[in-house]
């Protein structure tokens, strides 16, 4: 098995929609670190699990600079950050999103 890792940090603003009382339901901004893992059986024709710039162009051009809640199709979370950017790229296994120093999340399938 092959495995290779992409480590990006984006800039991001987003609000959360929540069922209690907090000052995360403001729209405010973090510089996300976003960790992608990824796997394969075999190398693709260019000898490569997935080439490091399609992940980047895959995530960072969508989510760096942008409102979250106007770009992911759910409350963005950092859980659900990091499952719709495993969702975008069919060699990852596995997504560490990092909103803060001590805040992280994953989602692995």
């Amino acid at each position: 098995m092959y495995y290779v890792t992409k480590r990006m940090e984006i800039a991001a603003s987003h609000h959360l929609e929540l069922s209690y009382p907090s000052k995360c339901s403001q729209l405010h901004g973090h510089n996300w670190i976003i960790t992608v893992y990824c796997k394969s059986a075999s190398l693709n024709a260019d000898g490569m699990v997935v080439d490091f710039t399609s992940i980047k162009r895959s995530i960072k051009s969508k989510l760096d600079h942008a409102n979250l809640n106007e770009v992911l199709p759910c409350n963005p979370t950092a859980e659900n950050i990091a499952r719709w950017v495993c969702d975008q790229i069919p060699e990852c296994y596995r997504v560490d999103v990092q909103e803060s120093e001590g805040n992280m999340a994953s989602y692995e399938e």
